[in-house]
């Protein structure tokens, strides 16, 4: 039988959940630091929606708040919107989601535990629990929907900025998206939870749950609101921009994203993603400012990704392979292989074929920019065929060798 777990009031850990990396809490920070001080065990979680089949790094640094609070001795849930992710999430979104069957959504969580192990502990004497939403949504009746919806208006849903601009350019905000903050919003009451954990984005779907708890329990439920990875224009990283690191992603690959990014989110990427002290990451940024070169701290920032996620000796092999590819510009002695036969091929099917890139569309916007090589050459007609053997190589990071 697993010890029961013991909830430390170490003020300078609750300081350091309280601020490194946080945009806002909910009431006030000095009213959860009371109640994290005080002793009381809280049970809060973080609510993922499978829409996709890996998890990545702006889910991470959601998972490192829990764990921190994990690690404090707190109950910490992980729950899996199972149900809501077939609905679809609207934050953000400026056009509506496309809705996904409870086949893909089953799918697509499949590795989510795996992944989350990376930062959270499933075993021990307080280990993380993972719940999915469809156990208290699926059984809801109609009547259970409608008494719910009673303790939000119209105005309320409609203030959310996606939703003001989509009616503003005359495209449609469907019900169901109105309805998602609520089941969101159930979701703590269903648990019961003391606080809940997400991105910024996610602040009105929280306070949604925070209004549910007061008016349907009589109770109060904190929110932690982390700030985003962004790049200095506030956009997000993503599959568009290639830069979206995935829990599942090589070193290689998480490396040379990280090398990727912009010298405007060094700095947030130390604080968000890494534990190098903040007394330290001051220090870069003070340097940086000074006019010191960043790319060494960029170097050290993807170093310290990889060895979260994998580990330092894969920190230090993907280094070195970075060099060798991006410095010495030399193909990788190691790379994924794809038969096609001794006939020529599209190169716009091997592209795509090799998970180059996501469509054929996007193949051919590669290849009209000139970021497709073959051997090493520059290749610009879309039509271009190619024959084994062969390197294939799209932008700098990305190669796959015909055979």
């Amino acid at each position: 039988m697993a010890k029961k777990s013991t909830v430390s009031t170490d003020q300078k850990a609750i300081r350091m959940f309280l601020t490194r990396g946080v945009e806002n809490v909910y009431p006030t920070p000095e009213a959860l630091e009371k109640r994290l001080k005080g002793g009381k065990p809280l049970t809060a979680y973080l609510g993922i929606d499978p829409t996709g089949p890996s998890l990545h790094i702006g889910h991470a640094i959601s998972m490192r708040k829990l764990a921190e609070l994990q690690k404090l001795g707190h109950k910490a849930v992980l729950l899996i919107g199972d149900f809501t992710a077939r609905i679809g999430d609207p934050t953000d979104k400026f056009a509506t989601r496309k809705k996904l069957t409870r086949e893909q959504v089953l799918l697509n969580c499949k590795g989510y535990r795996k992944q989350a192990s990376k930062i959270l502990d499933f075993d021990g004497s307080n280990p993380v629990e993972m719940r999915f939403n469809s156990d208290w949504l699926d059984a809801m009746t109609f009547s259970d929907v409608v008494e719910l919806a009673s303790h939000f208006t119209v105005q309320q849903m409609a203030e959310r900025d996606m939703f003001e601009t989509r009616m503003k350019e005359g495209k449609p905000v469907y019900l169901h998206e109105f309805l998602y903050p609520l089941m969101q919003g159930y979701d703590s009451v269903a648990m019961d939870v003391d606080l809940e954990i997400g991105g910024n984005d996610q602040t009105f779907n929280m306070l949604a749950g925070r209004t549910l708890m007061k008016e349907v329990k009589g109770k109060e439920k904190f929110v932690l609101a982390n700030r985003l990875l962004t790049d200095p224009t506030g956009r997000k990283m993503g599959k568009t921009e290639g830069n979206m690191i995935t829990l599942v992603d090589a070193p290689e690959d998480m490396f040379g994203k990280v090398m990727s990014w912009t010298d405007g989110m060094i700095i947030p990427g130390f604080e968000l993603c890494t534990d190098v002290p903040m007394k330290e990451i001051q220090g870069i940024e003070a340097s940086i400012a000074g006019g010191e070169n960043p790319v060494a701290y960029k170097r050290r920032l993807a170093a310290e990704v990889v060895t979260m996620f994998i580990g330092e000796a894969a920190a230090e092999k993907a280094a070195e392979h970075f060099t060798k590819v991006h410095t010495a510009h030399e193909a990788p002695e190691e790379m994924p292989t794809l038969k096609v036969g001794a006939r020529s091929s599209s190169l716009l099917e091997v592209l795509v074929q090799a998970d180059l890139v996501a469509s054929k569309s996007e193949a051919r916007r590669q290849i009209m920019q000139g970021g497709v090589k073959v051997d090493g050459k520059v290749v610009k007609d879309v039509e271009a065929t190619v024959k084994s053997p062969a390197v294939v190589q799209k932008g700098k990071r990305f190669f796959v060798r015909l055979i």
